[in-house]
């Protein structure tokens, strides 16, 4: 039996993207998607990881979430299962590189923003801006050793697509480090060549698919929405490149927030893009 593991994480309780929190709730419980899934070879089953305790500081609480996200990757992979995690934000991702228990993961990240930020640097005061410097061993040391299972990537060991919303200091940071950057409208015989570079180095990859990562012409993702990024097709074809070199070990779709999909639009790209990480992980099984 091939078993899709459909995992919400959707950091509910006043943890950051409570509207993107929303976002997840609403894909994990999509019959369409969950048809679109299944027609793809797979049985779906579904987990959702509950909401910390409200009482506990903001970091805490996610961290306490993303923890018991590692926990869930970690039994859907000894089950032989495929992860596809639905999460209200990017820190997400700590916890599903963590469950992969491979011996030298990879990630490919396709998003609008670098999510690079380290606590010195940052600006803004939001958490959901350093998942990738997290994964990569800067910042929150103490509390990312807290994750089973976590060692920190070499910066070479990212990918980073359709990068384009960022402040000077972010775009600084990103320039002066390993993570292999093809920004903007993703241009593919450039992301394939980063792809390429990563297969000798790694054992398996976690493809994160950020959808802010799609141009705003395609659908509001959310309030930080941008111009500059792939269409959905492209996207598409960015998902394809990732499975045509590399085996994908678990997936994941975050930052919608349905508050700002008056049309439909962002709902429906999710749903092919669901079908495709379905279908190309169906077939390299």
């Amino acid at each position: 039996m091939r078993e899709l593991r459909l995992i919400s994480a959707p950091f509910h309780d006043g943890v950051p993207n409570v509207g993107m929190g929303a976002g997840a709730a609403l894909l994990a419980g999509d019959e369409l998607l969950r048809d679109l899934l299944a027609g793809a070879g797979w049985t779906v089953r579904g987990e959702t990881i509950p909401a910390s305790d409200a009482r506990r500081p903001e970091i805490a609480r996610s961290m306490e979430v993303i923890r018991r996200l590692a926990a869930r990757v970690r039994e859907a992979r000894a089950a032989r299962a495929f992860p596809v995690v639905l999460a209200g934000g990017c820190s997400t991702s700590l916890g599903t590189v963590s469950g992969l228990g491979l011996r030298a993961p990879g990630v490919v990240w396709l998003d609008a923003h670098a999510d690079f930020d380290t606590p010195d640097d940052n600006i803004s005061g939001f958490f959901d801006v350093m998942p990738v410097a997290m994964l990569t061993g800067s910042g929150w040391a103490a509390q990312v050793a807290s994750i089973p299972g976590f060692h920190p990537l070499p910066e070479e060991h990212v990918v980073l697509g359709a990068v384009r919303d960022l402040e000077p200091y972010q775009a600084e940071r990103l320039s002066s480090s390993a993570v292999r950057v093809v920004p903007g409208e993703l241009d593919l015989t450039a992301f394939a060549a980063a792809l390429d570079a990563l297969v000798p180095s790694v054992d398996g990859v976690y493809l994160h698919v950020d959808l802010d990562s799609l141009d705003v012409t395609a659908g509001r993702v959310n309030e930080y929405a941008s111009p500059g990024g792939p269409s959905l097709e492209r996207l598409i074809l960015a998902i394809d490149a990732v499975f045509d070199r590399l085996p994908v070990a678990a997936a994941a779709l975050t930052a919608y927030d349905p508050a700002f999909d008056g049309d439909g639009r962002v709902l429906a790209a999710a749903r092919a893009v669901g079908r495709t990480i379905a279908v190309r992980a169906a077939a390299q099984r």
